[in-house]
């Protein structure tokens, strides 16, 4: 039914308010489980270096003949491992108009913009830190690089048909290549637990993964009887969900909205810390006109303290 002639309805009124609530409502993958569940490290230097160490392995004929002189063995020497630092930035520029006027939602344009980049470069560093990325040394014209937690894994994996790891070598690490995905099985986690442990490194304590094999872990046979709730000890984990109690190992889950979709990782955080050659810090730019710049700037880099003490299944489907 229309409304009466000459009715003053709102589509035609001038001057109403605008209904803008004063609140920002963010939706986004801002979460960082890997980067804060390991270790914190300060690095001196952009080619951060650390040493490794393996026991031989054992064996069962180590007898003596009564009285006949002893002779050394080969002497025991430690691995020299590093990793390259990389430098990871945000930057922004607030018009001094912008400042001065009443925003709905924040009271200053410049610190709201300042908060929503520091989270960005936080999730900047997760990807970094967990992914399949080589060392880059870095020159005049290259940005160093520093090795992601994928691309350092070469003892315990479980890979697709034609993959292979990556690794240290020559002070560089390699990332890995793909293989032939396939799909996440019981089969395949059982298999790089052993392996694990076999290695002498039974203290893998979280597996991350993506929301997708996170749900095919769950759908695991016989699931019911190996989850159960992580009660008080679920604090200590950030992000972590369910717990599985394998032969060798009790293992936090811990799902990851970004940085891993084709691989499941487990670590024993331990063995694993980030680097900090320079701390995150808001730095203002020059000004060149109406308008405030400024950039977000750190410099950190992986530690991969031993990657034996940790597990990857990739190529997953």
């Amino acid at each position: 039914m229309a409304a009466p002639t000459n009715t003053l309805t709102s589509y035609a009124a001038v001057g109403n308010r605008e209904d803008l609530e004063n609140v920002i409502y963010k939706i986004a993958a801002n979460k960082t489980p890997f980067t804060s569940n390991i270790g914190k490290d300060k690095a001196t230097a952009t080619y951060h270096e650390w040493q490794t160490f393996s026991l031989r392995t054992p064996v069962g004929t180590n007898k003596n003949v009564q009285g006949d002189d002893t002779t050394a063995t080969a002497a025991k020497v430690t691995t020299r491992v590093g990793n390259r630092t990389q430098i990871f930035k945000e930057s922004g520029s607030v018009s001094g108009t912008q400042e001065a006027v009443d925003a709905a939602g924040r009271a200053s344009e410049m610190a709201w913009q300042k908060l929503q980049k520091g989270e960005e470069l936080a999730t900047d560093i997760e990807v970094s830190m967990l992914g399949n990325y080589a060392s880059i040394a870095g020159d005049g014209s290259t940005a160093a690089q520093t090795a992601g937690a994928l691309a350092w894994m070469t003892s315990n994996v479980s890979r697709g048909s034609g993959g292979s790891s990556g690794g240290f070598s020559g002070g560089t690490v390699a990332a890995a290549t793909n293989g032939t995905q396939r799909a996440f099985t019981e089969t395949l986690l059982k298999s790089v637990l052993s392996s694990s442990f076999s290695n002498g490194a039974p203290g893998i304590t979280q597996a991350y993964m993506s929301a997708a094999q996170k749900g095919v872990f769950s759908g695991f046979t016989g699931i019911a009887d190996i989850r159960v709730d992580a009660g008080k000890g679920q604090a200590t984990i950030i992000g972590g969900a369910d717990v599985y109690v394998g032969d060798f190992n009790t293992i936090t889950t811990v799902p990851v909205q970004y940085g891993l979709t084709r691989d499941v990782l487990l670590i024993d955080p331990s063995y694993w810390a980030v680097g900090t050659l320079r701390p995150m810090k808001t730095e203002p730019l020059a000004k060149t006109g109406d308008a405030e710049r400024f950039q977000i700037i750190t410099e950190k880099c992986l530690i991969a303290r031993n990657e034996k003490s940790s597990a990857v299944i990739a190529d997953l489907s």
